[in-house]
């Protein structure tokens, strides 16, 4: 049986950000005129994927001094004859590798698969750029604590924090505070450079849509055209604002969650009150009571929020959450499931990308229950997503907000083309409804769940994509894609375009 332990439990590894995947340096070095492309050394030769690096000033505002790598990958047009330039890629993160993406996935479709080459690139501190370097153990003893339960645990999780900031800075050195989007903003400039395009053309997914956004801020007249899929909202005033908007989108898949069960006999809580059997296993595990039923071990409500109430948000799983929940009621075990248990690694971008772009900040832990007390009171189904800790990874941490938050402003840049979910869980629909409208953008909606979109499943989504790269077709005017996601049916992985390591 498929279970959502074990899809949960390797989202989860991507909320919590607390493991990031380490690849070996990159192939090849930057040439003086260009990018020296050579084949990568750990792929297939038929895929013929070629890996190189550029240097890049480690601080901006000295440019003449020390420098950096930025790693590459490149999969060239299948129809290089009719070569209409290179689209460059960033899958998400912070700290996903779009070196690994590209060298292992092509997500682009159609004309744009025909005409153009893919050049995917790790963020500075990922993968095959330079690194940022913390200490498993400093990393272990922040996850150890967990989510605060009081002033004493608040106040242990701040220390942990400053520990491990000190660690990772100890470690990587001066590149730990010159990791914000700014300084990534710079090195897609100087990758457009390197590789001779006279404008850009971007795709970016998730994490990687904060890039373009903030490139467009910048360089908005070297754009030939950018799509952004899954997009981040750089305007969020307050943590309030990230945590609720957040949870609104968990609670509404709950819902339909429920909505399901109550129309589908084939759902295990068929007829039930599916909302107060919820309440109940909440109250029990909040009171220590709750036995997973997956490994036998008690539960906590955060982990009961994490490991498997997340699941409403992917309909293809719906059937075995049901299952999953009449299990911790009756109290009898699930069969058959390897829960996956993520190890942390040293490469550890996610933690100072986070801190310097977005900066939340809590004070103590009053103000965090709160935060928890208005959520239970806004969104009483599920009260919580997993993705509000990302609200607490910068408490204690000393680490500079350089980033300053605020609505985009890209003055002269062409039509933009932006991507939302209406069910995304991550960067929820909000967040491309709000960057799109501060862009004056133009907007596909996929009806549909699932984080991201082109590349996928959505003829409709690929085809009004791929007319804009290739002929700076717009979409039309509310184009809005129907959903293709349903309960029981396929798998995520089969379905959705480049998967990263990080929370988005």
């Amino acid at each position: 049986m498929k279970t959502p332990t074990r899809y949960l439990a390797a989202a989860a590894a991507a909320v919590l950000a607390f493991t990031l995947l380490a690849a070996a340096p990159a192939a090849a070095g930057s040439s003086r005129h260009g990018i020296d492309w050579q084949p990568c050394p750990d792929v297939d030769p038929a895929e013929a994927v070629e890996c190189a690096t550029i240097e890049v000033p480690l601080d901006y505002d000295r440019p003449w001094g020390e420098k950096i790598e930025i790693g590459l990958a490149r999969r060239q047009a299948a129809n290089p004859d009719e070569k209409l330039g290179t689209i460059l890629m960033d899958p998400g993160g912070p700290g996903g590798s779009g070196v690994e993406a590209v060298k292992y996935f092509n997500p682009l479709t159609g004309g744009a698969a025909e005409q153009f080459d893919l050049v995917g690139f790790d963020p500075r501190g990922v993968n095959t750029s330079t690194q940022v370097l913390c200490g498993e153990d400093a990393l272990n003893a922040l996850g150890a604590i967990g989510i605060p339960t009081d002033q004493a645990s608040f106040e242990a999780f701040a220390d942990a924090n400053a520990a491990l900031a000190a660690d990772c800075r100890d470690r990587t050195g001066k590149l730990f505070d010159h990791v914000s989007n700014l300084e990534t903003v710079e090195d897609m400039e100087r990758i457009r450079r390197a590789l001779g395009e006279g404008k850009l053309n971007y795709l970016g997914y998730s994490y990687g849509t904060i890039m373009g956004q903030q490139y467009a801020e910048e360089y908005p007249r070297r754009i030939r055209t950018m799509v952004l899929d899954g997009n981040m909202d750089h305007s969020l005033e307050s943590v309030w604002d990230f945590m609720s908007t957040e949870t609104e989108a968990v609670e509404e898949n709950f819902n339909e969650f429920t909505a399901w069960c109550e129309d589908a006999p084939e759902c295990a809580l068929h007829g039930e009150d599916i909302e107060s059997l919820y309440g109940d296993l909440k109250t029990e595990a909040r009171a220590g009571d709750l036995i997973d039923p997956d490994s036998g071990e008690p539960m906590d409500f955060y982990q009961l929020s994490m490991k498997y109430t997340f699941a409403a948000n992917s309909p293809q799983v719906w059937p075995d959450l049901a299952e999953a929940y009449a299990a911790m009621r009756d109290g009898t075990p699930l069969d058959g499931i390897a829960t996956l248990q993520a190890e942390p690694e040293v490469n550890h971008l996610y933690y100072p990308a986070w801190c310097q772009d977005y900066g939340w900040d809590i004070e103590d832990f009053a103000e965090f229950e709160a935060l928890q007390e208005r959520l239970s009171d806004a969104y009483p189904d599920v009260e919580w997503t997993p993705y509000n800790q990302h609200a607490l990874t910068c408490v204690g941490s000393g680490i500079e907000h350089t980033n300053e938050r605020g609505e985009l402003d890209v003055g002269h840049a062409p039509p933009i083309v932006f991507i939302g979910n209406e069910h995304d869980p991550a960067t929820v629909y909000e967040w491309t409804l709000a960057s799109s409208e501060q862009a004056d953008g133009h907007l596909i909606t996929y009806e549909g769940y699932g984080h991201t979109i082109y590349g996928g499943p959505s003829e409709c989504v690929d085809d009004a994509v791929n007319a804009y790269f290739v002929d700076k077709v717009v979409p039309e005017a509310g184009l809005s894609c129907p959903n293709l996601d349903f309960p029981g049916v396929g798998a995520l992985s089969d379905q959705r375009a480049p998967v990263t390591v990080g929370p988005f």
